[in-house]
Order: structure tokens, then C-alpha cells, then sequence
């Protein structure tokens, strides 16, 4: 009994600590937004094509959750920034298929940015042991499926 009370209070003290990391992350993408010019959406969406490599519109979309016609006005800003290309795909049978690749010349203008943070991100990485590193790896990517899995049901998908 006394077991699963500080079970249930520790998992509270996680679920909190997760609340204030949305926060301060949501703070921190606001910040960084500002500095290089990019709106949320936009930004998730070209961190999801940096990290994936090229992605047709529709792939992309359907990563970020978001609706096709907003993807065409989020593609339209990250090009007009020079973040990314649309590349007509050649092999597709729809001729007005593109894939969309992230412009290697703006990249380093993000890591600059995000320098503070990854920082500190490694200092607080050092303080932990491979194996702590790789379970609190394991339970953050049980998190980010859990939220995905939690946004779809919630889109009604």
C-alpha cells in the first residue's frame, strides 16, 4: 500500500515535470521563432524534414499533423525563407508531386541559434551514466509516442 502511494506520487512528480518541460520548451521555440523567423508549425516542420531527409508534401503533412492546405502556406514561408526546395519528383506519376528538401546553406544559422541550449543540454547529459542515458532515452521516446498517439485520438484519426 505504502509502495503504491509513492509510486503514484512519484509518477505525478514526472507527469509535472513534463508540464513545466512543455513550457519552457514552448518558451524557448517562441525565442528561437523570433530570432530566425519562423513560426511554430514552421519550424516542427523543418526540423521533421531535416530529420527524415526529403519528404514528399503529404508525408509531411501527415508528420506534423497538420491539414494539406496548411502545409502548401507553411511550405510556401519556408521557401520564400530559403530553408527548404521543392523538387519535382520525376519518378512519381502525379507530375505535380514534389519532395521537399531542407537547404544545407541556412542549417548552420539554426545550430548558432540553438548553441545555449545544446550546451547545456550536454552538461546536464554528463551528470548521468550511459544506462541512466539510455533509460531516460527509452522513456522520453515512450512519451513522444504516447503524446502522438494521444494528438491522433484527439484529431479524431
Amino acid at each position: 500500500m505504502a509502495d503504491t502511494r509513492r509510486h503514484r506520487r512519484s509518477a505525478k512528480a514526472v507527469k509535472e515535470s513534463l508540464r513545466d518541460l512543455n513550457t519552457q520548451l514552448a518558451l524557448l521555440n517562441r525565442q528561437f521563432g523570433a530570432k530566425v523567423e519562423l513560426k511554430d508549425a514552421d519550424w516542427n516542420c523543418l526540423d521533421l524534414v531535416n530529420r527524415h531527409g526529403p519528404l514528399s508534401a503529404g508525408a509531411l503533412a501527415k508528420l506534423a499533423g497538420l491539414h494539406p492546405a496548411t502545409m502548401t502556406g507553411v511550405l510556401d514561408r519556408l521557401q520564400r525563407g530559403g530553408w527548404i526546395v521543392r523538387e519535382r519528383d520525376p519518378a512519381a506519376a502525379d507530375r505535380r508531386a514534389v519532395t521537399i528538401r531542407a537547404t544545407r546553406d541556412r542549417i548552420p544559422e539554426l545550430y548558432q541559434v540553438l548553441s545555449g541550449m545544446n550546451n547545456r543540454m550536454d552538461k546536464v547529459c554528463d551528470r548521468y551514466t550511459e544506462a541512466e542515458l539510455e533509460v531516460i532515452a527509452d522513456f522520453l521516446r515512450r512519451t513522444a509516442a504516447a503524446g502522438h498517439d494521444s494528438a491522433v485520438e484527439l484529431g479524431g484519426g
